[in-house]
């Protein structure tokens, strides 16, 4: 086959052929009856597995005419105990003129442009999507196996065992095999050289463990769009530029400078390849260049132009309708351990195919390949393969109605982000608008209490696909007391679900809210965790809320309540103001609640201005560091000038002439790892000696959970001379013992011209503002013993009486809180109705009830394995939970039954 022209993929053609399934696997424990999947798109569901493997479906939704989401059930047996599983599948019915499926690469269809699941759909319009074949995530992310798009090859399978792909003909039929790549490069005379691959970064093959790209010569399209073709192949490469048919240049062991051009393509060769270019290669000569794929199986070949699509796999995992033996190695991709995961194969007729993802979050624990295997077999598919899987997992589907695809499932990775992949599966409907077939509600599915949101009536027609109903005018209720309409939207109220109904005429359709309590929630946080304690102080206070199935929600102002200590306050909009400070108060305490939940108090207390350094006798090393690799300068502590010449100051020159793009001089402080700043800083200030060059000079902190923070200290750097910068901390998001890593120097490739690349800043007297750590704003230095059934104890070697005595029970110590905040510093807080002791001390608040395990810290929700109780009408807590949480020592005498604690 001659190499197409422009290489760029079409997305959008119509085709006919067979049905196609997209499934989502969700692992949830759920309750239900175990029924067959019976008959429907599925075709007739296999029976022969064991009762303990079984699928039932739960619901279907059209996603477009010929595409539904259809949400499963499986139960699987783990290490001896039952486990149920969600599956959620996209079904896709090609013999619907109005549905295909296609590969999705990267951006703008190219490879080398790694791109999450959703920004493909969004991109190419797909209604439905999944992440595809593995790829090196430390590599240029290229599909490993072989892509094809509308006949168009992408990329061309790698020399490595037991890999497979799945592939749809053009008459509809879907394949599962084995491909090797073969081509040549023929010159005007005859002669002939093997082409190994079409646009393959470097790898290792197998079995010979060679360097892909030594001796060899590869194809490159436009398709491919890095300038490094490829990065770290351990050659040197010579390179062909060929335009329309006709070589247009030639670099010997020298890449070609740019991109390839969309109308012709570039050859890479290396070693007895590259003696063949300079043996036989001119430019202006014609050159032909061909290529295919064959079956390692039955030896056939396939010409890409006869394929609509191809995306490339690992092991063969379903084979004949039974779980296969695996083909290659899978201990890479944990094999037996339950993870992400995603699958393809198709049913014994070739009338369906399957694509798999096995998910893994907050509510679902992944699944084995074992598992894979025998749920991909349970729902009829007879041959099937893996797929990438992990943080790569992905899938994403238009709701009815709706005109975006979005996420179908949370992934695996600890934030719920969507890993950047090197390719996807996209679902594409070209139907044409069809009547008005019916209305949905459309708006959001979960509410806070207090929170009031819009919603509106979206309509689909005869194809399933949206359609404006902007205006249609309708009635709107809801069945219960749980929200209110309130003219513009739904509020909530409290707790609970409402199911909402819009009327229209004779139309009328629903949908479940649910307004969220405080026992949804396993958080509430601020990223204001400290303020000054003064008259007249105003901090932003915004509240997030982590919910017990792993979603984070912005709170809304009206949906908290505030209890203020120490001081007299009040929060408008967001924004906490401090009106007065009670007498002697150094500490005082500002906590929002949401339906009884308690967030972690934000700690107001006295405040001093310290230097944090001033580089006079500086032990830590100061280097620097420059983005790109070309960015060069230098960082160190030198003897000052000027008005400063009695100093020493943190100099930073810089030099950003080299390079493309954003470019970046820091001055790194302790190396990569920063110095700790003071607890609870809430602003910072710092001496500059500016160099009017326009740029952005910022600072770089990091946080114990390695999430760096970054705070503008000028933008732009419009000032010479010295001169004092103040910048806000209070809402940065600053945890405890959070460092400062870098002050650095930003020049953005966007009107770079109009700043200064080369230049030199320096720094002098760091101060933090934080608070003044004394009084009970912590732990007081003390010493109290106490005595099981003694009702008196001593402190600091002075004895005093306790109205009621600590108490053994169970194995666990139980003491009365009051005294022990008396020894140490803090309070507490009875409250009769709802059986719970708030403590606070310093900047912990401690939430315990009665008779229950979980209790609150800092507004984060934990488990302990005792409760507090009731003994005589006075309430006792855990010993040992208390103190840990406040940080006190516990020592145990068991012959006295005398217990020690010390700070």
């Amino acid at each position: 086959m001659v190499v197409r022209k422009d290489t760029k993929l079409v997305r959008f053609a119509v085709r006919n052929g067979k049905k196609l399934i997209l499934v989502t696997l969700a692992g949830m424990i759920w309750v239900q009856p175990v029924v067959d999947i019976g008959i429907g798109w599925f075709g007739p569901a296999s029976s022969a597995h064991a009762a303990s493997e079984q699928a039932v479906k739960l619901s279907e939704d059209y996603i477009t005419s010929g595409a539904k989401l259809l949400k499963y059930q499986y139960t699987t047996t783990r290490s001896g105990k039952s486990v149920k599983v969600l599956a959620d599948v996209i079904q896709v019915d090609l013999t619907n003129p109005y549905v295909h499926l296609d590969v999705m690469t990267g951006k703008e269809g190219q490879v080398t442009t790694r791109q999450s699941v959703q920004g493909m759909a969004r991109e190419t319009g797909a209604v439905a999507g999944i992440n595809g074949d593995f790829f090196s995530t430390t590599g240029q992310g290229v599909a490993l196996g072989g892509a094809v798009s509308q006949g168009t090859l992408v990329t061309s399978p790698s020399q490595l065992t037991g890999m497979y792909a799945f592939a749809v003909r053009n008459d509809g039929t879907p394949l599962i095999d084995r491909f090797e790549f073969q081509g040549s490069v023929m010159t005007e005379n005859g002669t002939t050289f093997p082409l190994s691959g079409l646009n393959q970064e470097a790898y290792i093959t197998e079995p010979d463990k060679s360097y892909s790209h030594a001796n060899k010569m590869y194809i490159y399209t436009s398709a491919w769009k890095s300038e490094d073709r490829p990065k770290d192949s351990s050659t040197t490469p010579t390179e062909v530029l060929v335009q329309g048919g006709i070589v247009q240049q030639i670099s010997i062991k020298a890449p070609i400078s740019g991109t390839v051009p969309t109308d012709g393509y570039i050859l890479r060769a290396h070693g007895t390849a590259a003696d063949f270019v300079a043996a036989n290669l001119y430019v202006g000569q014609r050159l032909d260049t061909t290529y295919r794929l064959r079956s390692l199986s039955s030896g056939q070949e396939l010409n890409p132009a006869e394929v609509k699509m191809m995306i490339g796999g690992h092991t063969l995992l379903v084979d004949q309708g039974k779980p296969s033996s695996f083909t290659r190695s899978t201990t890479s991709i944990s094999g037996s351990s339950a993870v992400a995961r995603t699958a393809v194969g198709y049913s014994q007729d070739g009338k369906y195919a399957y694509l798999i993802a096995a998910e893994k979050n907050n509510s679902s624990s992944g699944m084995t390949l074992a598992e894979l295997q025998k749920f991909m077999a349970a729902i009829g598919i007879w041959k099937g393969m893996n797929l990438d899987g992990g943080g790569s997992t992905t899938m994403v589907d238009r709701p009815l109605a709706e005109n975006e695809a979005t996420l179908t499932f949370t992934t695996s990775n600890g934030d719920g982000s969507q890993r950047a992949v090197a390719n996807g599966l996209g679902i594409y409907t070209t139907a044409p608008q069809g009547a008005l077939k019916g209305l949905k509600v459309s708006g959001t599915a979960s509410l806070l209490i207090g929170q009031t949101a819009a919603y509106s009536l979206k309509g689909y027609d005869t194809y399933y696909n949206p359609v404006d109903a902007s205006g249609i005018q309708a009635t709107w209720k809801a069945d219960n007391g749980n929200v209110s309409w309130t003219g513009a939207g739904f509020k909530g109220v409290k707790a609970g679900t409402s199911q909402i109904t819009a009327v229209s005429g004779d139309a009328k359709t629903s949908m479940k809210v649910t307004v969220l309590g405080g026992s949804d929630l396993d958080s509430l946080s601020s990223t204001t965790t400290y303020a000054p304690l003064a008259a007249g102080t105003s901090v932003s206070v915004p509240m997030t809320a982590k919910l017990k199935d792993g979603r984070t929600v912005e709170v809304p102002a009206e949906s908290l309540t505030w209890e203020f200590k120490g001081m007299k306050a009040s929060v408008s909009d967001g924004v906490l103001t401090v009106e007065s400070v009670n007498n002697g108060a150094k500490v005082a305490y500002a906590t929002a609640k949401y339906d009884g939940f308690s967030a972690t108090p934000i700690v107001l207390s006295t405040s001093a201005e310290q230097i944090w350094e001033n580089f006079e006798s500086t032990s830590y090393p100061v280097s620097f560091k420059g983005l790109p690799a070309e960015a060069a300068g230098t960082a160190a502590i030198v003897q000052g000038t000027g008005e400063r010449q009695n100093s020493k100051v943190l100099k930073l020159d810089y030099d950003l002439t080299q390079g493309t793009g954003n470019k970046f001089a820091y001055a790194e402080l302790n190396g990569t790892t920063g110095r700790v700043i003071p607890e609870g800083s809430t602003a910072m200030s710092v001496d500059v000696l500016g160099d009017s060059s326009l740029n952005w000079l910022r600072a770089e902190f990091e946080n114990p959970d390695g999430k760096a923070v970054y705070v503008d200290l000028a933008k732009p750097l419009n000032f010479s001379g010295w001169k004092t910068l103040t910048v806000d901390l209070s809402a940065a998001g600053l945890q405890q013992k959070a460092k400062l890593k870098r002050l650095y120097l930003v020049n953005l490739e966007e009107g770079q011209d109009e700043r200064a690349l080369t230049g030199s800043v320096s720094f002098d007297n760091i101060k933090f503002t934080s608070p003044v750590l004394e009084g009970d704003t912590g732990l007081a230095s003390a010493k109290a013993v106490m005595a099981i059934g003694q009702k008196s104890m001593t402190v600091n070697g002075k004895k005093q009486s306790i109205d009621v005595a600590p108490l053994l029970k169970d194995d666990t110590t139980y003491v009365p809180i009051r005294y022990v905040l008396d020894s140490f510093g803090g309070q507490s807080e009875w409250n009769g109705t709802a059986k719970k002791i708030t403590v606070l001390s310093g900047s912990t608040v401690l939430e315990l009830t009665v008779g229950k395990k979980e209790f609150t810290m800092n507004g984060s929700k934990k488990q302990s394995v005792v409760s507090p109780i009731i003994v005589d009408g006075r309430t006792l807590v855990p010993l040992r939970l208390v103190s840990e949480a406040l940080g006190i020592d516990v020592k145990w005498e068991k012959k006295t039954k005398s217990i020690t604690l010390e700070s």
